[in-house]
């Protein structure tokens, strides 16, 4: 299928690309489908709306940033979500005009069942992250200190 995107144009797109998210996403819950489009040589992916070409999240692995990152998923949403042992979580990352600025969403991951197609945007409840932490900060771990300032 071809689907109009806010960074490339037209472009092909597999169905195996597309993500249902039963509530949207927090700021878009009126946007339920996206696709994941990965970006050649980078840690970097977009998630765009079906709905919407001018819908486009920059997502990341953040273990790539952040190897100590962890927290628990509550049973609710692996239940939800249909969770096996094939999942992804990524991050949103929100770029500056001086890349050094830009951060990543620590406080809620996107939690993605590569089996069923579904995802969600998990809020952390009783962490310390946060939802603005430095991408680049020259730290390799996820310590809830790493943050932007206001």
């Amino acid at each position: 299928m071809k689907s109009e995107t806010a960074q490339f144009g037209k472009e092909e797109t597999k169905d195996e690309q597309i993500y249902y998210f039963s509530k949207g996403i927090p700021g878009f819950e009126e946007h339920t489908e996206f696709i994941m489009m990965d970006l050649p040589d980078a840690p970097f992916a977009y998630l765009q709306s079906v709905k919407e070409s001018q819908i486009s999240l920059l997502i990341t692995d953040p273990f790539i940033f952040f190897p100590n990152y962890e927290f628990d998923l509550s049973e609710r949403v692996v239940e939800e979500l249909n969770l096996g042992s094939s999942f992804l979580i990524r991050c949103i990352v929100t770029l500056k005009q001086d890349v050094s600025q830009s951060t990543i969403n620590l406080l809620a991951p996107i939690v993605f069942n590569l089996e069923n197609h579904t995802a969600r945007q998990v809020i952390l409840h009783s962490s310390e992250y946060q939802s603005r932490h430095l991408l680049w900060s020259g730290e390799s771990e996820s310590s809830p200190d790493n943050k932007a300032g206001e």
